[in-house]
């Protein structure tokens, strides 16, 4: 990974932490993605001190504004005028519904249309690769999901898993519009399913009891270490190059669910987003950001 260029949204903790420092440690640069700049900069620090690698830049994206979104992107290409990995790691879950300043569900808005909106703005830095790689990190809660494009928002029927797993297909369906759709082959898209993780994301912006759940179901999760595997495998691996396009679990492919495979909903999903973000052709950096 030696002169590769890879972007990790969420790489201040779990996850995105072990991803990030998994491919400093293989020599890559690494540009690290948090809520707030401090936070990347502590977590620059925390990766130097393990790996001894100094090529780490430190953006601070709200991924649940689009201005900031826009923003950040914006001086991530000025920096970087070639991406060769893209990690859409990001995650976050509510309890009680909550609105972006878009007026998006928020769970939606970072889950799922944060990595769309991402990726579509890094496109001019990652076309400039030989080998550019996206990864869209979902979950197997997906199988329990389907798309409520008739109230996206859930603002009837809100619940904490039912906007996470709805999140997560959207991220399944994504992936695979976009390996339909992609103008060009080099272009590599996968969606990975991390495992059931010990981390903190169901300890936040929640209930007490959905949170005392979450600790009780977290003791049965892997390590973040051990949930970063497969996105590594794919951000690096020769064997991947040539398997875009696939629901990644333990370093190998599988089937999704049956949802996720639905075309009709994946056109009216990216026809949605596209409206929802303001882009009126993805693969040219044409929005208003």
């Amino acid at each position: 990974m030696k002169g590769k260029v890879c972007v990790i949204t969420g790489s201040g903790s779990g996850i995105g932490l072990e991803t990030a420092t998994a491919l400093s440690n293989m020599g890559a640069k690494v540009i690290i993605v948090t809520r707030n700049i401090e936070k990347s900069r502590q977590t620059i620090d925390k990766i130097r001190s393990i790996t001894g690698n100094d090529s780490l830049e430190g953006y601070g994206i709200d991924l649940s504004s689009q201005k900031s979104i826009g923003d950040g992107c914006r001086e991530i290409l000025k920096a970087n005028p070639v991406i060769d990995v893209l990690v859409n790691n990001a995650g976050t879950w509510f309890s009680k519904l909550t609105f972006t300043e878009e007026n998006i569900e928020t769970v939606f808005a970072v889950n799922y249309l944060a990595y769309f909106l991402v990726t579509h703005l890094l496109l001019p830095s990652l076309v400039k690769s030989d080998d550019p790689r996206i990864i869209n990190v979902s979950s197997d809660s997906h199988f329990q999901a389907k798309m409520h494009f008739n109230d996206i928002n859930l603002t009837s029927k809100y619940h904490g898993l039912r906007s996470y797993a709805q999140s997560k297909l959207a991220d399944v369906l994504f992936t695979y519009e976009f390996e339909r759709r992609k103008p060009s082959g080099k272009l590599s898209v996968y969606c990975v399913q991390p495992g059931l993780v010990k981390t903190n994301i169901g300890l936040k912006n929640t209930v007490s009891l959905h949170g005392i759940a979450w600790k009780i179901r977290r003791m049965a999760g892997v390590q973040p270490a051990d949930g970063a595997t497969t996105s590594v495998f794919l951000a690096s691996s020769e064997e991947a190059k040539n398997q875009s396009g696939k629901y990644w679990d333990k370093c190998k492919p599988k089937k999704s669910s049956k949802a996720s495979y639905n075309k009709e909903d994946a056109r009216l999903l990216w026809d949605l987003s596209e409206k929802l973000c303001d882009i009126k052709n993805y693969f040219k950096a044409d929005s208003q950001f």
